[in-house]
């Protein structure tokens, strides 16, 4: 099932074998909704990476920048000169090019020499500028299968509560024939029965909230993923794992792709801080012409240089490095910043986690089944004639309302798992040091 979904990242580099995988995920698209196959988280987020125009824009602007390198790293054009110097405007020989002897048709060429170092800082920039779209891919690419997963998971548990919901009608529509009963036997009231049918109509109005629920969830999963049909959904993964080293979480985050990205927006501030120092030297110029005189006069090659002269270098180029160095400090607090900022909220993430789980493990030990005893409980005495039927409904619906409690908190455990499990993109090598599964809560 992995090799039909399977988009390798790869293939984007060439034409060819990306329009093959995508002809093959559209193909893979309709096999699975043919053969009702169901729909893993795994498989979802792989469509939505494989049909993201996103990352097909962030490689666009890795070869952008990488063409740009190559022709930063070279010589400026050379600039072609022409002219006629000393052309006469008065006397006999006016407007004449040949009769004076000063006057001559000139063209020549002029070549800026462009120091080497600025040559290869500016081929660095551009270089560097590469390398942080390629991290702000990486980026896009964990946004992508978080969100995903996020859309995948809120389909799952919203199409789980409605079903709850159904079983809960189907209960209600029993108590609405019992209490019926009861009262044409002479062992209920009318009072039962309206309590029965308000209790359906509480139902049925919960359960236009959760059919909205889904098909909104519904619409999120195949913004992602395109496909529109009415999809089964495999099983819910394991939410009480995450590809976290929680022991070294700084360390982890100080690679994570955001701060990635502002890593590299680092980089490129100390390679124009590196340019703007290089610009304190001058570059030369020099330029060669051919002079044509009249026929009675001597042709002339002229040959010069040019240099510009830094006279007030301390209010130009010493403030435009001051600049770029105060710009350097910028970036770098901007991302310890950051940094910490995303190490503080990943942590309170983590805490909440797991306290989360805790409280599922306590529902579904506790909670759940106590429920289920008091409704048993009470629908014994009701058999009895000990309670009536008020009681057992508000039993039931207490027992509902514990399971639905239970799958909401499921549901809130769940999108905390992939905001934190799909930190750093998945199944994407040199992206992320090794990390560790953390402990099992569950």
């Amino acid at each position: 099932m992995l090799s039909i979904f399977a988009a390798p990242y790869g293939v984007r580099s060439h034409p060819i074998r990306f329009a093959i995988v995508g002809g093959m995920l559209v193909l893979s698209s309709f096999a699975v909704i043919a053969a009702d196959i169901p729909l893993t988280l795994g498989q979802a987020q792989q469509l939505a990476v494989a049909r993201s125009r996103q990352l097909n824009a962030q490689d666009l602007a890795v070869t952008a920048s990488r063409e740009m390198a190559v022709a930063a790293g070279q010589l400026p054009d050379p600039i072609l000169k022409a002219g006629i110097d000393n052309l006469p405007v008065s006397g006999p020989d006016r407007g004449s090019l040949t009769n004076d002897f000063m006057t001559m048709r000139r063209i020549g060429v002029m070549q800026e020499l462009t120091r080497s170092d600025k040559r290869q800082l500016r081929a660095e920039r551009y270089n560097r500028l590469a390398n942080k779209s390629l991290a702000e891919k990486a980026s896009a690419i964990a946004a992508i299968q978080r969100d995903t997963a996020i859309a995948w998971l809120d389909q799952y548990y919203s199409e789980r509560m409605l079903a709850l919901i159904a079983e809960q009608s189907i209960q209600a529509k029993l108590e609405i024939e019992a209490s019926e009963g009861n009262y044409r036997a002479g062992r209920g009231s009318q009072a039962d029965i309206f309590a029965a049918r308000s209790a359906l109509s509480m139902v049925d109005d919960r359960s236009s909230e959760f059919q909205r629920k889904v098909r909104t969830a519904k619409t999120m999963l195949n913004r992602w993923t395109g496909i529109a049909a009415e999809l089964r959904l495999a099983g819910e993964p394991s939410i009480g794992n995450i590809r976290l080293d929680l022991s070294a979480l700084d360390k982890s985050l100080a690679h994570h792709p955001q701060i990635a990205v502002m890593t590299k927006q680092t980089e490129i501030a100390e390679t124009d801080a590196k340019l703007a120092e290089a610009n304190k030297k001058p570059d030369w110029s020099i330029e060669v012409a051919f002079q044509q005189r009249g026929s009675a006069y001597s042709n002339m090659v002229s040959v010069g240089i040019s240099l510009p002269f830094q006279w007030d270098q301390k209010n130009r180029q010493d403030r435009e490095l001051s600049s770029k160095l105060a710009m350097v400090e910028q970036a770098k607090a901007e991302r310890e910043e950051t940094l910490r900022a995303h190490v503080a909220e990943t942590r309170a993430m983590v805490g909440e986690w797991q306290s989360d789980l805790e409280r599922s493990v306590r529902y579904e030990r506790e909670l759940i089944p106590l429920a289920k005893e008091r409704t048993q409980a009470i629908l014994g005495a009701y058999r009895g004639g000990k309670a009536n039927l008020t009681d057992l409904l508000a039993a039931r619906r207490n027992e509902i309302d514990v399971r639905l409690q239970a799958l909401q908190l499921q549901a809130d455990t769940a999108r905390l798992w992939a905001q934190l499990n799909f930190l750093f993109p998945a199944d994407v090598p040199d992206t992320h040091p090794a990390q560790s599964m953390n402990k099992d809560m569950q």
